[in-house]
């Protein structure tokens, strides 16, 4: 220690610029992938991709699994909002730093330390210096780092330190290729790497519900496409430009994304000639599901995802969901079918769907309604009333008439498929 302490008082009183180290470096932490054990490095090598494609318009250094990080060096030209934006999006990390790598020499780690403070910490008054060490031969331990490099912070700039919920916060990552020091750690997005699991088939209304049900089966390592149902031209393109926008916006999670848009007009008025007025609904929902689920199998998805709530409308009710599921055998998950409204709404607006969610449309759910739908359908009921119609072929022209578009990230135009 007396070593260290006659090392901060041969550092001059000049400004230490950002430029005082030399390289600058992502490190992302791993969330549940740290749980892994010999399973890991499938989650890693997944996340690395996930990492490459969502910085595929620069060009990054290695990416590098070292432990329980991910590092990979970034270049200049890189903005640092781009980076904390886009770290930021990756499924997989439990938080993330933009460090600066120093050699392992305490008076380059306080330097850096000193200069991150300087242009990064502009109106706080209390601070504290977090120091983690992995190599172990370096010196002084993480409590010493702490302190020395907390000292000099202080006199430096006149800042308290305060341990608990401080202003400004000095991260320090002692490994053996160097000291990363960074302005404290980001919140990551959590969850397992998107594709890691495997891959789904949303069907994205566009309501509040379904971008939150796609988000979060995404957390869980899901790589989903979507499969709007649209009754255009009976009603306006709004739920189709909804669908688009929506699309986009979650596709930022995973990189790439096809949106499948669906005539539904011809089913509905088919369903409307022919079925009893209160099965319309659990009807329309039924041949949803065969319609996404043929779609699905064709581009290999292996599950359908949506946005039910127990409850919620007519089509929710636990008899319905179960009658309407029976129409297809491929899975069908429903990430949120124990929330209630209110909850599902607090997750929208933090996803950033909620605005566009809400914008009026028209919309196939809400084409050829009956005033009293049925709450509790038999299946027996439905199968007779199926009876009466083509359903195989009714679900094939409407597969053959499906668009597709696709959706990248980073920023390219959504292009139409056919």
């Amino acid at each position: 220690m007396a070593r260290y302490l006659q090392s901060l008082n041969e550092l001059d009183n000049q400004t230490v610029s950002a430029n005082t180290t030399a390289n600058c470096y992502l490190i992302g932490r791993f969330h549940e992938i740290g749980l892994k054990g010999r399973n890991r490095w499938r989650f890693v090598d997944e996340l690395k991709r996930n990492l490459a494609a969502t910085f595929a318009d620069y060009r990054l250094g290695p990416i590098r699994g070292e432990g329980l990080r991910l590092k990979v060096a970034i270049p200049d030209e890189v903005p640092e909002n781009v980076v904390r934006e886009r770290a930021a999006l990756l499924f997989g990390l439990q938080n993330f730093s933009l460090s600066h790598r120093v050699d392992n020499a305490i008076e380059a780690i306080t330097q850096a330390s000193i200069a991150t403070v300087g242009n990064y910490a502009n109106g706080a008054r209390t601070f504290r210096v977090s120091a983690r060490r992995t190599e172990k031969r370096f010196a002084l331990n993480s409590m010493e780092i702490d302190r020395g490099v907390g000292a000099a912070i202080a006199e430096r700039f006149g800042l308290k330190v305060q341990l608990d919920h401080p202003d400004f916060e000095v991260s320090i990552e002692i490994m053996p290729d160097g000291a990363y020091v960074s302005a404290g750690k980001l919140e990551g997005a959590g969850g397992l790497p998107v594709g890691v699991t495997g891959r789904g088939m949303v069907l994205l209304s566009g309501g509040i519900d379904s971008p939150v049900a796609a988000y979060r089966m995404m957390r869980r390592g899901l790589r989903v496409d979507f499969v709007h149902f649209h009754s255009y031209p009976l009603v306006s393109s709004a739920s189709r430009e909804k669908a688009y926008d929506l699309a986009a916006h979650l596709t930022r999670y995973e990189t790439r994304s096809t949106l499948h848009l669906v005539p539904f007009a011809e089913v509905q008025r088919t369903i409307v000639a022919r079925a009893p007025r209160p099965l319309r609904v659990v009807l329309y929902r039924r041949f949803m599901l065969r319609i996404a689920s043929a779609i699905a199998e064709k581009h290999g998805s292996q599950v359908l995802v949506t946005g039910e709530s127990l409850g919620q409308v007519a089509s929710q009710t636990l008899e319905n969901m179960t009658v309407i599921q029976q129409a297809i055998a491929m899975p069908v998950l429903r990430p949120l079918v124990g929330m209630d409204k209110n909850e599902i709404v607090v997750d929208a607006r933090r996803l950033g769907t909620f605005e566009t969610s809400i914008m009026p449309d028209q919309d196939c759910c809400s084409l050829f309604v009956p005033a009293h739908p049925e709450t509790r359908a038999r299946l027996d009921q439905v199968l007779d009333a199926e009876a009466a119609l083509e359903v195989d072929e009714m679900v094939t022209q409407a597969v053959n008439k499906t668009e597709m578009v696709r959706n990248t990230f980073p920023a390219k135009s959504p292009v139409p498929v056919n």
